[in-house]
């Protein structure tokens, strides 16, 4: 891989993962309603389990969309369905010291595991390993993977700290119903392309 290659690589890198979407905006909840460190099994979930995604996405697993196009199509469904029932999650979410046991964070295996059912983690790692892996070969699919992976977790990182920030205003439960409900329906409109693509 070049070194203008690789610099280009970073950037989208950078871009698709620090702009909003379903995981930034679950992670900006969670800081709100759950602070920095309980949400860190998110974001690790996140980080991890979209670098796993990548590696395996261009070893070959696009080619089944290719093979069975109805695999796409039910893979769309249930990525739609899932967000709306994480929305209603998130909408629905109490902070710990107010929920006590109805308040809990993503874990590690919910967080990797949803990067199989949202649309931007799949446009993310098709572009990624279409365009950044020019020989196809299973080393340009790592680097890429790791570059994905290295850059990945300081963004979530961010939003997490950004909802934390938040929560300082969100002290007043009416505040919090507010803000959980405006992250479901940006959940929620997150799906806009998938529903509608141009």
């Amino acid at each position: 891989m070049t070194y203008d290659l690789l610099f280009a690589l970073m950037t989208f890198a950078f871009v698709s993962s620090i702009t909003p979407g379903p995981n930034n905006l679950m992670l900006m909840a969670s800081g709100a309603n759950f602070g920095f460190r309980l949400s860190v099994p998110h974001m690790l979930g996140i980080g991890i389990g979209f670098t796993l995604m990548v590696v395996l996405v261009g070893a070959g697993l696009v080619q089944v969309f290719d093979r069975f196009p109805v695999s796409y199509t039910v893979l769309k469904v249930a990525s739609v369905m899932y967000l709306v029932y994480l929305a209603w999650k998130i909408a629905h979410a109490a902070p710990v010291q107010l929920g006590g046991a109805a308040g809990k964070p993503m874990t590690f295996l919910q967080a990797a595991s949803f990067q199989w059912v949202n649309p931007k983690a799949w446009a993310m790692a098709l572009t990624a390993t279409t365009a950044y892996t020019p020989d196809q070969t299973f080393y340009a699919v790592l680097i890429v993977a790791l570059v994905f992976g290295a850059i990945n977790l300081p963004s979530v990182s961010a939003w997490t700290i950004l909802g934390q920030q938040m929560a300082r205003v969100l002290t007043n439960p009416r505040r919090l119903v507010i803000f959980n409900w405006t992250m479901a329906a940006l959940l929620i409109a997150s799906l806009y392309p998938v529903l509608w693509p141009t």
